[in-house]
């Protein structure tokens, strides 16, 4: 059996105790490397230990093969528990046993109609969703399919307290991001991709790790397998051993790369789509990443592929498309209780990131926190930080500033409640009235409320 770190075991007295206070649908927010699996193994033991019946749901193959092996390891009594794919579940729910707790794993993937069909075949069991990122590229989020939310331990205590590897990391961007488009799923389509990436990506991505990373094994993301192929060759022609996998990799072939990899005698592995979700690769100490996303969820699976401790050890996390700029460093703080809730078509905002907190070098182009700045220089190589002026808006943003702000008044006068609220903190609203007024400000589904008064029941 695994033994329980104290986080792990945190956020199990945290579920139980949503349980308690009459929840069923719970999303459960643990950070990437952090050990979900073995949390959901533990409740699994929990649950069959008294003769209850489990059904674990999951989108991946490899990744259900190895929640398998550590549920036996964590001695689920495996004849009481139902774990399959969600594809293969789907198509026999009328078939399967009754569960009275029902597991889902990467569950941003959750609101999507074959997990709600088998959601729906059990509506008097206990749904836990597990997730590192609780956010959906789409319009519908997370709290159309779940009740509450259990936030897991920060990315920055965790590393604080040895449970994740320190990164350093460095951005040199090879992507016009004007010409990324996105799809109906809310990330960047292929086509986009392949049209805003320049051709000097592939020398700068060598260039980058024999500068920075050079010796280390690395993983690197990319949108393609022509990319991927591309990639991989300019590592073999400098010596350095590296393999491109894809989708189309057959699985015998995949595994005997992926153990060489483990084995060290590969040094770089190219992948497109894989390895983003639950594959165990334990000893990454470089991410490199050749592929932007929309994403949060990807990001945070690319960029924290190489954050498994060791002691000693910091991780390098290269990245060429300007991801960083869309959503921040992996331990930047985020609200994960307001992302889960889907606001309306009409007044939904702009996704904001944390550019104004974060600082690259003109010289390394190593890319850090404001307050790591010490005496205007940077952290990594010394050199001056230079100091840019916030650019000035164009007459379009004024305008589009000033109709915002118009239809904020025209809402706060037709309503004496808004207008008795509009000037107050959030933690100064304490009546239902009074969080509905501020909702509708703001733009928040009736859920948000509800989230609000049952949190501050229990103290959140």
């Amino acid at each position: 059996m695994f033994k329980l770190r104290d986080y792990q075991l945190k956020t199990i007295n945290k579920i139980y105790d949503s349980i308690k206070s009459g929840h069923k649908k719970i999303i459960v927010q643990q950070p990437p490397r952090t050990g979900k699996t073995v949390i959901m193994a533990e409740i699994a033991r929990r649950t069959t230990l008294k003769g209850n019946r489990l059904l674990f749901l999951i989108h991946r193959k490899e990744v259900l093969e190895q929640a398998i092996n550590t549920f036996k390891q964590q001695e689920v009594d495996m004849e009481l528990a139902t774990m399959g794919m969600v594809q293969t579940l789907y198509r026999k729910v009328n078939r399967l046993p009754e569960p009275q707790l029902i597991l889902i794993d990467e569950a941003h993937h959750a609101a999507a109609k074959t997990y709600q069909t088998i959601l729906n075949a059990f509506p008097n069991a206990f749904v836990l969703l597990f997730t590192a990122t609780p956010i959906r590229t789409g319009k519908k989020q997370l709290d159309q399919v779940a009740d509450d939310i259990i936030v897991g331990e920060s990315i920055k205590n965790l590393i604080s307290q040895g449970y994740l590897a320190n990164f350093k990391y460095f951005a040199r961007k090879d992507v016009d991001t004007k010409k990324l488009k996105k799809s109906s799923t809310g990330d960047f389509t292929n086509a986009s991709m392949e049209e805003a990436a320049s051709t000097k990506i592939y020398g700068h991505v060598l260039d980058n790790y024999l500068r920075i990373a050079k010796g280390k094994q690395a993983v690197v993301f990319t949108y393609s397998v022509e990319s991927a192929k591309r990639i991989a060759k300019q590592f073999n022609s400098a010596g350095i051993t590296a393999e491109e996998l894809d989708g189309n990799t057959d699985t015998a072939t995949r595994e005997s790369i992926v153990n060489d990899f483990r084995n060290k005698k590969i040094t770089i592995l190219v992948n497109v789509n894989l390895f983003t979700e639950g594959v165990d690769l334990p000893d990454v100490d470089c991410v490199i990443m050749t592929r932007p996303t929309a994403s949060l969820a990807l990001y945070l699976q690319f960029s924290m592929r190489c954050l498994n401790p060791r002691k000693g050890k910091t991780a390098i996390i290269i990245d060429h498309v300007g991801n960083y700029e869309r959503f921040g460093l992996p331990n930047s703080e985020r609200d994960w209780r307001t992302a889960i809730v889907t606001k309306d078509k009409k007044t939904k905002k702009k996704q904001q990131n944390d550019s104004l907190s974060i600082v690259q070098c003109d010289f390394c182009f190593r890319v850090f926190e404001r307050s790591d700045v010490k005496n205007g220089t940077c952290p990594g190589c010394g050199n001056p930080i230079k100091v840019r002026k916030t650019p000035e808006a164009t007459n379009d943003q004024l305008q589009e500033v000033i109709q915002d702000r118009k239809n904020l008044v025209e809402k706060i006068i037709s309503d004496n409640t808004k207008l008795a609220i509009a000037g107050k903190k959030l933690s100064e609203l304490h009546t239902y009235k009074e969080l509905k007024a501020y909702a509708d400000l703001h733009g928040y589904r009736p859920g948000w409320i509800f989230y609000q008064l049952k949190n501050r029941k229990r103290g959140h």
